[in-house]
This record gives C-alpha cells, sequence and structure tokens, in this order.
C-alpha cells in the first residue's frame, strides 16, 4: 500500500491559498481538523481529501454561509446547503442588492453635488436689491413642497385677482420667521408686483427699502441641505467683517416645477449685509 501523501501545514496554507492562522481557526472550532499531529514536533498534517474540504469551505463562505452553518453541514454529512437555506441567503442577497443600489445611487448624488458647491465661498458674490413692491403671502407650512403647492394654486390666482402684474426682472423669494426650529415653517412668501393693490385676507401688499450690498450664493440641491450653505455664507460674512442687517431671502430659482433632478434645484441665498 503506498504511503498516504501529506502536507505540512504551511504547505496545505500555500495550496489552499489561505492562511495559516485561518487553518489554525478552522482547527480551533472543529471545522478542519489535520488528520496527523506528530506528537513529538507538534507539526500539523493535512491530506488529499482535505483539500476538497477546504475548497468547499471557501466556496460556501464565498456563498455567504457563516462558520457555523458550514459546520453544521458537514456534522450533518451534507456538502450544500438545503434550498430553504439557498432561499434565505437569495433574498438576503436581493435585500443587499438594493441597499447598495440605494447607497450608490446616493454616493452619486452627494458627488454631483459636491462638484457644484466645490469651493463655493469662492463663488459668493455681492449685489443690490432694488426698492420695490412686493406681493406677500405668510403662513405656516410643513415644508417647501407646501410651498410649491401655494404659488400656483392659491397666492397666484388671488394676485391674478387683484390685478397684479409682475414687471420684468421677475422677483420673488421667501422669509422665515422661526425663532427656533420646529415642525411648522413660519414663512412669508414675497413676489414683486408693477404697484400696490388692496390688501386682500390672502394678500398683503409691502413696499421694501433697497437693499444697498447683499452677500449671494447658490444653493444647488434639497432644502434640506441648505442649511450647510447657510452656515458657510454666515461664516464667510464674519470672516469679512461685514454685519448682517436684516433676516436672509431664499430665491427659489429652479425647483420640482421644472427640474426632474433634486440636485438641478437651484436656490439663491441672499444676505443683507453692511460693509465695514
Amino acid at each position: 500500500m503506498k504511503n498516504k501523501m501529506k502536507f505540512k501545514i504551511g504547505e496545505f496554507s500555500k495550496l489552499c491559498q489561505v492562511t495559516v492562522k485561518t487553518l489554525r481557526h478552522y482547527e480551533e472550532i472543529g471545522l478542519l481538523i489535520p488528520f496527523e499531529v506528530d506528537e513529538w514536533t507538534g507539526y500539523r498534517y493535512y491530506d488529499i481529501s482535505q483539500l476538497r474540504r477546504m475548497n468547499r469551505i471557501v466556496y460556501l463562505k464565498r456563498l455567504g454561509l457563516s462558520l457555523e452553518e458550514i459546520a453544521e453541514l458537514f456534522e450533518d454529512g451534507e456538502e450544500y446547503p438545503d434550498t430553504t437555506l439557498l432561499r434565505n441567503k437569495i433574498e438576503r442577497c436581493k435585500a443587499e442588492i438594493e441597499h447598495l443600489e440605494w447607497r450608490q445611487a446616493e454616493l452619486i448624488k452627494l458627488e454631483n453635488m459636491l462638484h457644484k458647491q466645490e469651493n463655493v465661498m469662492e463663488k459668493v458674490f455681492k449685489k443690490s436689491l432694488s426698492a420695490r413692491v412686493f406681493a406677500t403671502h405668510r403662513r405656516k407650512i410643513d415644508s417647501y413642497q407646501e410651498l410649491f403647492n401655494l404659488c400656483p394654486n392659491i397666492i397666484g390666482p388671488e394676485m391674478h385677482r387683484l390685478g397684479c402684474e409682475c414687471p420684468a426682472p421677475e422677483y420673488g423669494f421667501t422669509v422665515e420667521y422661526n425663532k427656533e426650529y420646529g415642525v411648522d415653517i413660519d414663512i412669508e412668501y414675497f413676489e414683486a408686483v408693477a404697484e400696490r393693490k388692496e390688501d386682500s385676507e390672502l394678500i398683503k401688499f409691502k413696499e421694501l427699502p433697497e437693499v444697498p450690498v447683499a452677500l449671494c450664493v447658490n444653493h444647488y440641491g434639497a432644502y434640506e441641505k441648505m442649511p450647510e450653505t447657510f452656515a458657510e455664507l454666515f461664516a464667510y460674512a464674519e470672516a469679512n467683517g461685514y454685519e448682517v442687517i436684516d433676516r436672509p431671502r431664499f430665491c427659489q430659482i429652479d425647483g420640482i416645477w421644472n427640474k426632474d433632478r433634486v440636485d438641478e434645484w437651484l436656490t439663491e441665498i441672499q444676505l443683507p449685509i453692511k460693509e465695514g
């Protein structure tokens, strides 16, 4: 009878492309025990049959089975999991794929947003805001999504009923009055008009004076991310010694009404300041 071919643990490690540390761990948990341990040297030897077993362990691990699940299979004399376990693994894969696809989409959106906002403070610009007459509407809303329903369906029709005309260049913005963060957003919507009309229950007319200097920056993307741009704008004002003299204006230029992608929404934040 021929001598049985055997491999030292280092040789076996190379053949199976697993580390010696891994083999020792498998031995400790009883998953793959050397067929022979020299009582004098302590050398561990593996045989040909264990090559196949090791390859099976590597394969099953790649399928997502835990070492405990693999050990149970071997204890039951099986080499492959049953269809129930496979189905569970398949469903878990589907869930992980969906999560990864969501994560990838979010990362792409974030990358695009950061690309547009890269060095955003280098893109701060100044401009004056002319004195104009505005038709205004104030109320508390749950989110800015509600505003985009109010403008075309409530504010717009009421302005039309009152005979308002919006001369070029058209200019509209919102101002927030909340003293602290809350569920409701206390906003006032301003739309520049040619002349003052009689106030109604929904629309009040106001004349705002000129703002000689406003720090402005473009915010791209969802409104939930606006505090980040807002904080940077205030930091810029402070760093350059500007005094903020009025509430910021949020001028929605592009949004859900004309853009399909959230990262294309554009809001110009206008911060009235006093220089020097």
